[in-house]
C-alpha cells in the first residue's frame, strides 16, 4: 500500500472516524509488559530519587546552556548503574495510578492512549556488571533479560553499546484500528526524545549518541525479532511480532561520518556472534477480535531496504540559531530528573488559566531543531515540520492563529503561497528577533480548536494547542521519510510535555483530530503538507479521586500543580 494512500485512509472526519474496533473490553486489554519467559532476568538498580536529592544535580535550565550542549569533553563510558538511571529516565514506569478497583501504570516516555507500543533493546560490549549480549528492557521490573549472550574471542574489546526500537503494533490497534500505525511511530519518537533528555540529565555529550542507518531487516536480525520461533506458544498460538524501528550507538566516535565503515563491520561483527538466543516472548492479547491487515501493508511498504541504507543516514538541521533560551521559572530550576519523572498527560484544563509570555518563547525556542541539543541529535530527520498555533491564552498575546517557522529550509515566501491566501503573516514584536513567529489571523481560537481536535475540549480550554505540519515530498522515493517525519513529530512532543512542566504547566498530545478540515483551515491545496500531530498546554485540573504509587516503592501522593497566569 502506497504511503499516501495509507494516510488519505485513514482520515478521520466529523462523520466517518478511521476505522477502528467497534467496541472495546477496558478488563482485557492488551498486557502492557512483553517477557522472554526462560531469558536470564538481570536488575537494573535503582537511583533517580538519589540523583534528584543531590546538591549538584543537573538542572532542566542547565540543559540549554551552550556548556553542555557543546561539551568537548571525552564520551562519557557508562556503567551498569548508569545504564540503569538512562533508563530509569527515559522508558522505565515514572508512577502507579489507581481508581476503585482499576490499577494502571505511568511511564516517563509518553504514549497514545497509554498504551506503550515501543520495546527497547541494548547490545553491550565490555561494560562492566553486564556479560556481552543483546538484552531486553522491561520496566516492570527495571531488569533486563539476557536473550543472547556473545562470546568475545578479544580480551579486552572497545566498550559497545548501542539501544535499539521496536513497535508492538497490535497494542495500538486493539483501541485504534488502522490508525494505529501512525500513533506508533509518534511513540518512536517520544522514547527517542526521552532518552536523548535522560542522558543529557546524566552529563551524557550530545557527540557521542547517534542514529544508526540500518536496514530494517538488518535491524531485525540483530535484536533478534525475525525468530518466529521465540513467538510460538505451547499450544501452536504465536505471541504478537516486533516492528524493528531504530538503532540508537551511544558510544558514537566524535566524528560521526568517519565511523560509519568500520560501525558497519560491528554490526556484521554482532550478527555473526550471534548463536544462541534464550527466551520466548509472552502472548499480549490472546483475543485479536479484529484484524487489520493494512498494518502490515504499510509497515511493508515504509520499510527502509538494505539495497539504499544511505538514503536513510542522519540528516540534522544546521545549527545556524543562537544559543537556546534559559527558562527563569523556578519549576525550571528543579532537578531535571525530578521534572522528567512528574511528566503527566493532562486530562483536563482550567480554561481561567494562562501561561507567561516568556515561558511561551522559551517553549517556541527550545523547538528549533539544533542539532547540539537534544533530542535533535537522536533523530534521523530533525526538520520538516513547522508549528501551527492556536492561541488562546498567553499574557501579552493576542488570542489568534500563529505559525513558527521551525523549519527555516523552507522559504518563508513558499510557506506563504502553500497557504490560505487571507493569512497576514505579520511577524510578532514582542518574540526574540531570532523566533520566526508570525501571527496569521487574530481571532478567538477556543472553539475552532477543539472543534478540529475531534470535539476535545482540551484543545480549547488550554492556554493554546497546535498542529504540526509535515512536508511530505519525497516520500515516493524515500517512503520511509514518512516514519521519520512522524518520529520527528513525537520528538517535538516530549519537548512540548517537558517545557509544559518546566512552565509549572502540563502538555497532552492529541492524536484524534479532523484531517481535512484542519487543512481546509489552513488552506492547503494539495496532499504535499500534512498535519501529524496535535498538541495542547494548559493549567491542569487533577483528579483527586486517583490514587497514586510510587513507580517500584510505597504509596505516594501526586503534588498539585501551579494555578498557572
Amino acid at each position: 500500500m502506497p504511503i499516501r494512500e495509507y494516510h488519505q485512509r485513514t482520515r478521520h472526519l466529523p462523520d466517518a472516524y478511521a476505522a477502528g474496533p467497534e467496541s472495546l473490553d477496558w478488563d482485557a486489554q492488551p498486557n502492557p509488559f512483553r517477557r522472554y519467559d526462560g531469558a536470564r532476568l538481570v536488575p537494573l538498580p535503582l537511583g533517580a530519587t538519589d540523583l534528584m536529592a543531590r546538591p549538584d544535580a543537573r538542572r532542566w535550565e542547565q540543559l540549554w546552556q551552550p556548556s553542555v550542549g557543546q561539551s568537548s569533553e571525552a564520551v562519557v563510558i557508562p556503567d551498569l548503574g548508569q545504564l540503569g538511571l538512562l533508563l530509569e529516565l527515559s522508558l522505565a514506569l515514572s508512577a502507579w495510578k489507581q481508581f476503585g478497583n482499576a490499577k494502571w501504570s505511568l511511564r516517563v516516555n509518553p504514549s497514545s492512549g497509554n498504551l506503550h507500543p515501543t520495546e527497547c533493546y541494548l547490545l553491550v560490549r565490555s561494560m562492566a556488571g553486564l556479560e556481552d549480549g543483546v538484552y531486553h528492557y522491561r520496566p516492570d521490573q527495571h531488569a533486563l533479560e539476557l536473550r543472547c549472550p556473545l562470546g568475545l574471542e578479544e580480551e579486552s574489546p572497545e566498550p559497545l553499546l548501542y539501544l535499539g526500537l521496536s513497535s508492538v503494533h497490535w497494542r495500538e490497534a486493539w483501541k485504534y484500528g488502522e490508525r494505529a500505525y501512525r500513533y506508533c511511530q509518534l511513540d518512536v519518537g517520544h522514547a527517542l526524545a526521552a532518552v536523548s533528555f535522560a542522558a543529557s540529565t546524566l552529563g551524557w555529550h550530545q557527540h557521542q549518541i547517534r542514529p544508526v542507518a540500518l536496514a530494517d531487516s538488518t535491524l531485525a536480525s540483530l535484536l533478534g525479532l525475525d525468530r518466529p520461533q521465540d513467538l510460538q506458544q505451547a499450544d501452536g498460538s504465536m505471541a504478537e511480532a516486533e516492528h524493528p524501528d531504530c538503532l540508537l550507538n551511544l558510544l558514537a566516535n566524535r566524528h560521526p561520518d568517519s565511523a560509519s565503515a568500520e560501525e558497519a563491520e560491528q554490526i556484521t561483527a554482532w550478527l555473526g556472534q550471534q548463536k544462541e538466543w534464550m527466551g520466548r516472548a509472552n502472548v499480549l492479547d490472546p483475543r485479536h477480535m479484529y484484524q487489520w491487515p493494512v498494518i502490515d501493508e504499510v509497515a511493508a511498504a515504509a520499510r527502509i531496504p538494505a539495497t539504499s541504507p544511505a538514503s536513510a543516514t542522519t540528516r540534522l538541521a544546521a545549527a545556524d540559531w543562537p544559543a537556546p533560551a534559559i527558562a527563569s521559572g523556578s519549576e525550571a530550576r528543579q532537578p531535571a530528573a525530578r521534572l522528567i519523572r512528574q511528566r503527566r498527560s493532562a486530562q483536563a484544563f482550567d480554561a481561567a488559566g494562562g501561561m507567561a509570555l516568556a515561558d511561551f518563547y522559551t517553549l517556541l525556542d527550545h523547538c528549533l531543531p539544533r542539532s547540539d541539543y537534544s533530542p535533535w541529535h537522536t533523530l534521523p530527520l530533525s526538520h520538516g515540520i513547522q508549528l501551527m498555533l492556536f492561541v488562546h491564552k498567553v499574557e501579552g498575546l493576542p488570542s489568534g492563529l500563529y505559525c513558527l517557522q521551525r523549519d527555516t529550509g523552507r522559504s518563508l515566501t513558499d510557506m506563504q503561497a502553500s497557504l490560505r491566501a487571507e493569512f497576514q503573516w505579520q511577524p510578532v514584536e514582542s518574540a526574540p528577533e531570532h523566533l520566526p513567529f508570525y501571527r496569521l489571523l487574530a481571532a478567538g481560537t477556543r472553539r475552532t480548536a477543539m472543534r478540529l481536535s475531534c470535539q476535545q475540549a482540551i484543545a480549547g480550554e488550554s492556554a493554546f494547542s497546535l498542529a504540526m505540519l509535515a512536508d511530505c515530498d519525497g516520500m515516493e522515493a524515500e517512503p520511509w521519510r514518512y516514519r521519520h517525519l512522524y518520529w520527528q513529530a513525537g520528538a517535538i512532543g516530549q519537548v512540548l510535555y517537558l517545557e509544559a512542566e518546566a512552565a509549572g504547566l502540563r502538555g497532552t498530545g492529541i492524536g484524534c483530530y479532523y484531517d481535512d478540515m484542519v487543512h481546509n483551515l489552513l488552506g492547503l491545496q494539495n496532499d504535499q503538507q500534512q498535519v501529524l500531530y496535535h498538541f495542547t498546554v494548559g493549567v491542569p485540573v487533577i483528579d483527586h479521586r486517583i490514587t497514586s504509587w510510587s513507580a517500584y516503592g510505597k504509596a505516594s501522593v501526586e503534588p498539585s500543580p501551579p494555578t498557572g497566569v
